[in-house]
């Protein structure tokens, strides 16, 4: 196994021309109060993200074949060091961490590293939980996360745009014992999620779902949906955003048959990251509250995404969704994709952005407000 340690600063001090040191920050809008710094540099096609017991930031890849560490050794909110713990993998896209170990979700298996933060610098070799995930790269990069219960959850999105699948195989969400025993459909109809969370308090799992392509700009709906319980089924390939036959195999079932989204994004906004916020740092009103992270569309006329937006819920069950952060995409053409989120133990948010290989920092002070 190959390993490389960067130290940060010293790559800052070399590359103070690099596009990364120049990355227009302060294009970013968000709402009074909150501000975005940079968390670690240098850390290529940064995707999902986990938190080690001892604070260790873990960062999976889909374009490469490498999986990272972030440390904090002096404890300024910024990463000292960027680890390679991990190469040669296939899209290790999903990442999570669980009694000492970090889990990998390359595209057909899941490897497992035990006692990673005590071996940043000299990795173990992994441990396969299981190696029976399908092979196919289309919508084959996973997402990971242990829920409530213990188990461990991984989606196979659909191989195809639109296809009627093996529904035993594809276009679910799946959930496994954490040594990869007992795996079991969790849910159906799933096209393609990069992304889920579980209510604080409800334990309700609430996941993204990107709608198929090659129906016009507008159709269909990016989705968020919940799943109260295991067996439900959401439509994919019969029914889109809840209400829209698909043109080829909507005549096949009514959309009357499945669980309609939660909420309706817009088209090919694609959704991935999806947490819910549990620190105490933003103000109150933001507790719970879930935040999507718009990775942006890729053959739109007129692109769309490129943001997070923040999805509340007041007393009633109503459903509101409001941008939270944008600037990422100046006209038509965006420098940055935001992927995933963290919620570190101080309150704050990371967010990982794969276009520009970065992690930000997102914070807030009452004090900066009314600036």
């Amino acid at each position: 196994m190959v390993k490389k340690i960067f130290n940060c600063t010293f790559l800052l001090a070399l590359l103070s021309s690099s596009a990364h040191a120049a990355l227009p920050l302060e294009r970013i809008k968000l709402p009074a109060g909150f501000s975005i710094s940079l968390y670690a540099e240098n850390v290529p096609n940064a995707r999902s993200l986990a938190l080690g017991k001892n604070g260790t930031v873990f960062v999976g890849n889909r374009g490469g074949s490498e999986v990272y560490a972030l440390v904090d050794k002096d404890g300024d909110q910024k990463a000292d060091q960027v680890i390679t713990v991990a190469t040669g993998l296939s899209a290790p896209n999903g990442v999570a961490f669980r009694d000492g170990a970090l889990y990998v979700a390359e595209i057909s298996r899941i490897l497992r590293y035990d006692n990673i933060e005590a071996n940043l610098a000299n990795p173990p070799k992994p441990v396969i939980v299981t190696d029976k995930l399908p092979r196919e790269g289309h919508h084959g990069w996973k997402y990971i996360a242990f829920g409530p219960d213990g188990w461990l959850y991984v989606p196979v999105g659909a191989p195809c745009n639109v296809c009627e699948a093996d529904p035993n195989r594809y276009a679910a969400i799946f959930r496994m014992k954490p040594n990869g025993s007992q795996m079991e459909v969790f849910a159906r109809g799933v096209r393609n999620t990069v992304g889920f969370d579980w209510h604080p308090q409800t334990k309700e799992l609430w996941f993204s779902d990107n709608g198929r392509d090659m129906m016009g700009d507008d159709l269909p709906s990016c989705e968020i949906n919940r799943a109260p319980k295991a067996g439900l089924h959401f439509g994919f390939p019969y029914c889109h955003q809840g209400d829209t036959p698909d043109p080829e195999f909507g005549d096949k079932r009514p959309c009357s048959d499945f669980v309609a989204p939660e909420v309706n994004l817009g088209g090919h906004v694609a959704p991935l990251g999806v947490r819910f916020y549990t620190g105490n740092m933003f103000p109150a009103e933001y507790r719970d509250s879930m935040f999507v992270a718009e990775h942006g569309s890729w053959n739109r006329s007129q692109k769309s995404g490129y943001k997070v937006v923040r999805i509340r819920v007041n007393d009633k069950g109503e459903k509101f969704k409001e941008t939270f952060a944008e600037g990422w995409l100046n006209g038509q053409r965006n420098w940055g994709r935001p992927v995933d989120f963290l919620i570190m133990p101080d309150g704050a948010m990371l967010l990982s952005d794969d276009q520009n290989g970065v992690v930000y920092r997102i914070s807030y002070d009452a004090s900066k407000q009314n600036k």
